[in-house]
């Protein structure tokens, strides 16, 4: 579904941004206005950071192999990342740089309904991508805010087109303002000014993706109410009694890493144990789909190890608080 939706909201910015950058570039040709060419190469970034999604969408698809045993799912988080880059260098220096100088050197507006034409059409189409975004997030949002969404959501794709056509409309809204203000005054200024707000506004908006994206790089752990459901399937109290310790990682927004040490019967053979780990296996991947790497270790649990406290050494990384054992 995230996938799905994802690739949906995705072509829809790229196709309202390949037509919102060549009106801007027209608008900019007839006006000169600072604010329509940072727009310009604002859409433009924002058209670049769509086919690098896309791009890795289709990478990551690619199967396992000796060299990659546990696939390419991460590609989806490395081109996400290229994308805070794109927007913070391309777009967002490119329009501080820009309205710096027209704040130094102001110019006057030429044929201002162009400007202010595109920019309503731009707004227009920006709203129709967001609308987009936002059909197809609430199908995975679930309870979540919006914030919640975007911090938490391990498919890159939806919360990089939410933030991305935000900052879109907040842009426009900025240049509207710019260029109203230089039209009302006369004082090119104004127009720098809008400038320089989209530009900072677009250099925000990319340390946040950057941040996001880079958490998911290092490799985040399933959901609460995805580790609630692992753990409540692994144990079926005859078989394997308890979870000593487990550690979730997602290898890609639709595959995940489980490793754990699960409590069994001291008096079970090894046939029996092999055959408990099948089973839990399987409740596990009924339990959580997207559970495809699944690593068991058999121990027998110790209340007088439990007692003395976690082992540093249990897992690396340290242990969480249900490492005793």
């Amino acid at each position: 579904m995230s996938t799905e939706g994802g690739t949906k909201a995705l072509v829809a910015a790229l196709s309202a941004n390949l037509a919102i950058a060549a009106a801007k570039f027209a608008a900019f040709g007839f006006t000169g206005s600072s604010s329509m060419l940072a727009e310009g190469v604002h859409s433009v970034a924002d058209s670049g950071n769509q086919v690098l999604l896309l791009i890795g969408g289709k990478r990551a698809r690619r199967e396992a192999d000796e060299e990659h045993p546990f696939g390419y799912g991460r590609e989806r988080y490395i081109y996400a990342f290229l994308v805070a880059i794109v927007l913070f260098s391309v777009g967002g220096l490119f329009a501080i740089y820009e309205g710096w100088h027209k704040v130094n050197h102001p110019e006057p507006l030429d044929s201002w309904i162009w400007a202010v034409g595109v920019l309503v059409f731009a707004i227009a189409m920006e709203g129709w991508s967001f609308l987009t975004a936002m059909r197809e997030s609430a199908k995975v949002k679930g309870g979540r805010s919006w914030v919640q969404f975007i911090r938490t959501a391990k498919a890159p794709e939806l919360p990089v087109v939410l933030l991305e056509d935000t900052g879109a409309l907040i842009g426009l809204l900025l240049a509207l303002f710019g260029v109203s203000l230089t039209v009302i005054t006369g004082d090119g200024v104004w127009d720098g000014i809008g400038t320089l707000c989209i530009g900072v506004l677009l250099v925000v908006i990319a340390v946040v993706l950057a941040m996001e994206t880079k958490s998911l790089l290092l490799g985040e752990s399933a959901d609460k109410d995805a580790v609630r459901r692992i753990r409540e399937a692994l144990v079926d109290g005859r078989s394997v009694t308890r979870v000593i310790h487990m550690r979730t990682m997602h290898l890609g927004p639709e595959e995940l890493l489980v490793a754990a040490k699960i409590g069994v019967n001291a008096q079970d053979s090894a046939a029996r144990v092999a055959e408990a780990i099948d089973a839990a296996e399987e409740r596990v991947r009924a339990a959580v789909p997207i559970a495809r790497a699944i690593y068991l270790e058999p121990d027998v649990y110790s209340a007088e190890k439990a007692a003395a406290g976690a082992d540093p050494a249990a897992t690396p990384g340290g242990p969480g608080p249900e490492a005793a054992h």
